[in-house]
């Protein structure tokens, strides 16, 4: 078993697992060998932030080894070196949300799916950025700065997972946790070349919040190299929690990888496309997109067109509607307080000033569109298994470049507009993949996503790693790789 710090870092997390309950590897090795990635790389690309004390990081993966050394182990995670999304809090960490208002801010609690990372042994050895307070799919922030992109360190990492994204890519973490509203899973991994997984409604639960039966939009979940570790994580996180009434349950072993290996001759995929022309795409991204339509074919799947039947500008305002409303209502009292409201970003300004002007009625007539849209959804995946469509909108820009004022030769009115195309899956609360679908001639990756039916959060990943082991984009490195 390799045991130098490089070869270590170039194990999946399955195996990484599977090494260290082996004793082949011990965790005291494991931390060394990926303290030692970020130190080479971090610096390039600013993924992971407030790093922790080393000799306190030392002192607990030596324990872990002890543990190991008596015949117990906490569970998946055992010595595994994680940095939790700096959205949601960690006992004992900063929790800055990207923020200069709680910057400095040193949790109590654990979210719930944190707790369970760190119940089954994961070592935390820092945070990755976030933009503030998770808005736009972009991350920067004026706490810790810009990450950039783990492929062209000049373009956006997107956002607003784009630290752990970044982080996976260049395996300063064997993989990584994210959390998803409006595509901030699934538009990192399209733009670092790694898989983004947004599970179904209710799947891990979403806490502690201070509202537990609206939000129904943000859902967290895992990101990393290939599908097999996707499925490791969710072994750790999916499942109910009294605590959060939304949250399900799930049979025994239902993320059990001695599954994750199917046939998929026949089946058939719905490909959306750019929504009949309603979206608007950079030009030559799509066609990208189309050619890695082919690994599923060569699968012997069937792809065909799908077309929606929708008010796709309806379903839009709804959107901006139902969202506004959470992030108002989750950060009012920053806004109410003049002091706090200065040190607000513009965007969150706007969404908070919108969602305080919506009436009861605008609120429930959104939710009447959301349940349509479902049911459209649901519809297509009578015809089809399931769907297929753009990851992202744009291929990764300007990291200095705040976002995306115009897509091809449309204008963008919003500031999230330019990734309309995830709100597909967040609005009908559907599990959706993002994989990758190959690298441009300027050298920057694009991705797809795959949809699956209620709660088909298996069979997407069934077909992600289908998708992955024919196409091979998961052994593509990246330039800043070379020589570390």
């Amino acid at each position: 078993m390799p045991n130098l710090p490089t070869q270590i870092t170039e194990l999946s997390g399955v195996a990484l697992s599977a090494a260290i309950h082996a004793r082949h590897l011990s965790c005291v090795d494991v931390l060394h060998a990926y303290m030692a990635q970020i130190d080479a790389l971090n610096p390039q690309v600013n993924a992971i932030v407030a790093l922790q004390d080393r000799e306190t990081l030392l002192t607990q993966a030596q324990r872990l080894d002890l543990e190991l050394a008596q015949g117990r182990s906490r569970g998946l995670l055992h010595g595994i070196p994680q940095a939790p999304k700096d959205i949601l809090p960690v006992q004992g960490m900063v929790t800055t949300r990207g923020s200069p208002l709680f910057a400095g801010q040193v949790s109590e609690a654990d979210a719930i799916h944190f707790e369970r990372m760190r119940a089954s042994g994961a070592v935390f050895v820092g945070r990755t950025n976030s933009p503030e307070f998770g808005l736009g799919g972009h991350t920067y922030n004026p706490v810790y700065g810009a990450t950039r992109n783990a492929w062209v360190p000049t373009r956006s990492a997107g956002g607003s997972s784009g630290g752990a994204a970044v982080a996976t890519a260049l395996h300063m973490l064997p993989f990584a946790d994210g959390s998803d509203m409006m595509g901030s899973l699934r538009t990192p991994a399209a733009f670092n070349n790694v898989y983004g997984f947004r599970p179904s409604l209710g799947a891990v639960p979403y806490g502690p919040a201070e509202e537990l039966f609206l939000q129904q939009y943000s859902t967290n979940g895992p990101m990393a190299r290939n599908v097999p570790d996707l499925a490791l994580q969710m072994q750790v996180m999916a499942g109910a929690d009294t605590r959060t009434p939304l949250a399900r349950e799930w049979p025994a072993g239902a993320f059990a990888l001695e599954g994750l290996q199917r046939d998929f001759q026949g089946v058939r995929i719905g490909w959306l496309g750019d929504w009949g022309g309603h979206l608007a795409m950079e030009p030559g991204l799509l066609a990208q997109q189309e050619a890695a339509l082919e690994h599923f074919r060569s699968l012997g799947a069937v792809v065909e067109p799908a077309v929606l039947d929708f008010d796709l500008e309806q379903l839009w305002e709804a959107w901006l509607d139902l969202r506004s409303l959470q992030v108002a209502g989750g950060n009012l009292a920053l806004y109410t307080d003049p002091a706090k409201r200065s040190l607000l970003k513009p965007e969150a300004v706007w969404e908070i000033e919108r969602g305080m002007r919506l009436s009861g009625m605008r609120i429930y007539e959104a939710a009447k569109v959301r349940s349509s849209w479902y049911l459209q959804l649901h519809s297509l995946l009578q015809r089809f298994d399931y769907l297929a469509m753009p990851g992202t909108q744009v291929y990764p820009f300007a990291v200095e470049l705040d976002w995306p004022h115009t897509v091809g030769e449309r204008e963008m009115d919003t500031y999230h507009r330019w990734m309309e195309v995830v709100i597909a899956a967040t609005m009908a609360g559907l599990p959706a993949l993002a994989v990758p679908a190959g690298i441009s001639a300027q050298g920057l990756p694009a991705g797809i996503q795959i949809v699956g039916g209620l709660r088909a959060d298996w069979p997407v990943l069934q077909l992600g790693h289908a998708y992955d082991q024919v196409s091979g984009y998961s052994q593509l490195r990246s330039p800043l790789l070379q020589g570390v």
